[in-house]
């Protein structure tokens, strides 16, 4: 029975969340801590739930795997399964043999919410499609134009229809509560103009000018190919201060060899790169991420896809300044973007692309509509309502409630998308180095002279060195062993053995041929010369892998 009941058919706020991870920390002590990892703008505590049984040695010493959440403010399902992942592995612990194995020999580094301030904006009505990270409150960014609000009062942000014959809509003939897209060359009908609800500034009669949101798309604040260009990539990288917390938890935790980044919405497993074409990238780094997405596909059906080839529809306009390829492109670190939650595929379109900004055709709108009334009901769909607005004049009011609906998957089906992405970053965070001293032996050679003699093995999936990029990039740190020795002296050979990196099991992936790769040893032996100084002489072998872990070996000289 687990020690905390926490529900996952629901979203909770700031102070819900808190109390449920404060809950866990306490409930779980010897495996969880919780700590403060910085302050928002507003000064909401940015949370890390750290977990791993010390018992086994301290995280540090371990392969890492680094979860966060919600790092733009509408995606609640995120936040739900990074909450999820800490109670699933915490109360399982000790009963589930994966789990287990994986907090003993291996530390999670969880921020379920990075964007506390914006989160908090975005779960109060009138559920505003855009909050930011808290820098300025819904609007305060924009300068001119249309600014998003709840004009007629009814507690949500939706959409205007106005009147207009060289509009680019029409109500669907099938039924008029849908708007689809004016066919070209077609006359003679009523159509209209569709606007965010809201309200115009310096509204000049004529123009509805809309600009893009400067505040808080934090996934553009990071120091990879950083453009002020991209909107709400913030004043300079790491600029706001809840992606400077974040970066200074991966650079301060270099045992992190695995990385996920929760968001919404998509049902999509997004891998590098953001820039470049699969071509372009390391051959071998393209085939760990295609190895390791699969299984993310088999757990949780979302397929693997590229950000630059699949998910940018403009190749001239690539993405900057995101998380993901931060940490692979500079650090070597494999890392998905999981985007949770497809709303078109639960409703039964079949799709065609996986960056779908419309406009959509009326077989899917219908599909659409009647899943989120069935399931979601008004909170995901405002019927429309006349208004009379101050500047546009008489118009309508309605339409679907993105975050509710495309955003966000209803309550009764949370649980399984939390359930099926948690067992996924478990079993990426087990395709971690693992170093081990597979070998440690004594010989006396007489005189109190001893040979001493190991071998340093990878266990792990990974490689040492994680990527080719690590290696390019000159920050793959290389396998070490060291001998500490205790009423001995050391004869012969450095205290200290550079080993290098050590290979990984994804790079035998077939049977030895003489036209494919050609295989990098996975372990490595080493000696020394000791003389016994003393009563009680003891040697230990310590081997030391920045992403594998550290292991120690002792034996008495005797």
């Amino acid at each position: 029975m687990a020690k905390v009941d926490i529900a996952f058919d629901t979203y909770y706020d700031y102070e819900a969340m808190t109390g449920h991870l404060q809950a866990l920390a306490a409930a779980y002590p010897e495996l969880a801590k919780l700590s403060s990892i910085g302050k928002s703008h507003r000064g909401r505590d940015v949370w890390l739930m750290e977990i791993t049984n010390p018992k086994t040695g301290p995280g540090t010493e371990k392969p890492g795997f680094y979860i966060d959440a919600q790092i733009h403010a509408e995606e609640h399902a995120t936040s739900a399964t990074a909450l999820y992942g800490i109670w699933y592995m915490l109360t399982n612990y000790g009963t589930d043999e994966e789990v287990t194995r994986l907090l003993d020999a291996q530390v999670f580094y969880v921020i379920p919410r990075i964007n506390p301030d914006g989160a908090e904006l975005s779960l109060q009505e009138p559920y505003h499609p855009w909050c930011g990270n808290g820098r300025y409150l819904p609007g305060e960014d924009r300068i001119e134009g249309l600014i998003p609000q709840d004009v007629n009062g009814d507690g949500y942000i939706v959409n205007m229809r106005v009147p207009d014959p060289t509009g680019e809509w029409k109500k669907s003939e099938r039924d008029p509560r849908l708007m689809v897209q004016r066919e070209p060359g077609e006359e003679g009908g009523e159509y209209f103009r569709v606007y965010p609800e809201g309200l115009i500034r310096n509204f000049d009669g004529v123009h509805v000018k809309i600009e893009q949101q400067q505040d808080g798309n934090m996934n553009r604040n990071f120091p990879i190919n950083w453009s002020p260009r991209e909107y709400g990539s913030g004043d300079y990288p790491f600029s706001e201060p809840e992606a400077m917390a974040m970066g200074r938890l991966v650079l301060d935790h270099p045992n992190i060899c695995g990385m996920c980044a929760y968001h919404t919405h998509g049902g999509i497993i997004l891998r590098p790169s953001m820039l470049k074409y699969d071509a372009e990238m390391s051959p071998r780094d393209l085939a760990l991420y295609k190895d390791i997405g699969g299984v993310g596909t088999r757990l949780t059906g979302y397929p693997v896809i590229s950000t630059y080839e699949d998910f940018t529809p403009d190749k001239t306009k690539g993405r900057h300044g995101s998380l993901k390829d931060w940490v692979y492109e500079e650090l070597g670190i494999i890392c998905f973007s999981t985007e949770l939650w497809d709303m078109e595929r639960t409703a039964g379109v079949d799709k065609k692309g996986y960056m779908n900004l419309g406009p959509r055709d009326a077989d899917t709108q219908q599909k659409v509509f009647d899943w989120v009334l069935d399931n979601v009901g008004d909170k995901g769909f405002r019927d429309w309502e006349a208004f009379d607005h101050p500047q546009l004049g008489p118009v309508e009011v309605g339409g679907m409630v993105y975050i509710w609906s495309y955003r966000n998957p209803p309550g009764k089906l949370l649980e399984e998308i939390c359930h099926n992405n948690t067992l996924f970053n478990l079993r990426h965070a087990a395709a971690a180095p693992q170093v081990k001293i597979d070998k440690f032996e004594v010989e006396a050679l007489g005189a109190d002279l001893f040979k001493v003699s190991a071998v340093v093995a990878n266990h792990g999936y990974l490689p040492t060195n994680l990527s080719d990029v690590a290696v390019e990039n000159k920050v793959a740190k290389p396998v070490t062993i060291s001998l500490d020795l205790e009423n001995a002296k050391l004869i012969i050979n450095p205290q200290t053995q550079d080993l290098g990196n050590l290979a990984g099991r994804n790079e035998r992936k077939f049977t030895y041929s003489n036209w494919g790769p050609q295989w990098s040893p996975t372990a490595k032996p080493v000696e020394w010369l000791v003389k016994a100084t003393g009563p009680g002489a003891k040697v230990t072998a310590v081997a030391v892998s920045q992403k594998g872990g550290t292991h120690r070996v002792s034996h008495e000289l005797a």
